[in-house]
């Protein structure tokens, strides 16, 4: 069995990484070009017929770059709509594969990116169902501007949709969880950077020993929260019975980690770290919105407890 990526997916990771380092492209047009809302698209609807997998080094080279577009919601819109399969697949997914339609999914009250989609999915009382974008929200993060959804319109009920929804709730976390992995990576190696360039008592300030613990903490915690996201993404693409549990462990981890990426990154830049000037803030908006977003770490740990007490995702015993 392998379990590493593929040439041509770490390839994939490498030419999106290059056009999201350009700062003159429109990022978002740039990965639509590239094909990365297609991957999820099935071949029938003009998409790559690829999988979640696909996906892993393009999501992590996302978080790096603080991408800021509705890479995780449209992503799971699509997967959703090859779900629910019928008219609405035959009329939405052509336009997603191609770039030319944005169909997000939102996860709560408030839509990311509602302002620009052309078409919202939202879950009301265990139905999928369609919205439109109502009243800016305030957002902690500007570049993720958030909508309120209005007119809700039902469009699959029932068991089956329940069943999409949990689906479609789970994706995000996963795809979340590798995003802020990638984040977090690149909020270290810029405290790196400048606590090597900063001096004081006439020595770069990362020599000093409590400076290094924190990095290392901080580091730890990305890569222990680095294969659970993997798997998770792995999970949910082999549609492996321990998928609910493995997305729920990925975020819970990958939030953390974030997070304290962030704090550490915001303390060892000092006052500069607090200015618009300085890029950082980019990525601690990043964290702090995704750290929420699609649950909180303390959401997804009790749902891992629950989902062991009730035997559910339990790894099979072997006598």
């Amino acid at each position: 069995m392998r379990f590493g990526l593929t040439e041509q997916q770490r390839q994939f990771g490498a030419v999106a990484a290059e056009l999201l380092a350009d700062p003159d492209v429109d990022h978002w047009a740039a990965l639509a070009g590239l094909g990365v809302p297609a991957v999820l698209v099935p071949e029938r609807h003009g998409g790559l017929g690829g999988d979640e997998v696909d996906l892993l080094a393009v999501l992590e080279e996302a978080g790096r770059a603080a991408l800021a577009g509705p890479l995780v919601e449209s992503l799971v819109a699509a997967r959703l709509l090859a779900g629910l399969g019928g008219e609405w697949a035959e009329k939405w997914l052509p336009g997603i594969a191609s770039g030319e339609a944005l169909v997000v999914f939102a996860d709560g009250p408030y839509v990311p990116h509602g302002e620009r989609a052309d078409l919202i999915l939202i879950e009301r009382d265990g139905a999928i169902c369609t919205a439109g974008p109502g009243r800016a929200q305030p957002s902690v993060d500007p570049a993720r501007a958030l909508t309120s959804a209005v007119d809700p319109a039902p469009v699959a009920e029932g068991a089956r949709a329940r069943a999409l929804l949990a689906e479609a709730r789970d994706r995000g976390a996963a795809l979340t969880a590798v995003y802020l992995v990638g984040a977090a990576r690149r909020m270290i190696d810029m405290s790196v950077e400048h606590t090597g360039e900063r001096t004081q008592f006439g020595r770069p300030v990362g020599s000093f020993q409590a400076v290094k613990h924190r990095l290392a903490d901080a580091l730890v915690a990305v890569e222990f929260a680095r294969p659970p996201a993997h798997r998770a993404v792995c999970s949910l693409a082999a549609s492996a019975p321990t998928a609910s549990r493995d997305c729920s462990m990925a975020k819970a981890m990958a939030s953390e980690a974030a997070l304290l990426a962030a704090r550490t990154a915001l303390q060892l830049h000092g006052a500069i770290g607090y200015t618009l000037e300085y890029d950082l803030h980019r990525w601690l908006r990043r964290a702090w919105t995704l750290g929420a977003a699609w649950g909180d770490a303390a959401h997804h740990r009790r749902r891992v407890a629950s989902l062991l007490l009730e035997g559910e995702g339990t790894p099979e015993r072997f006598p």
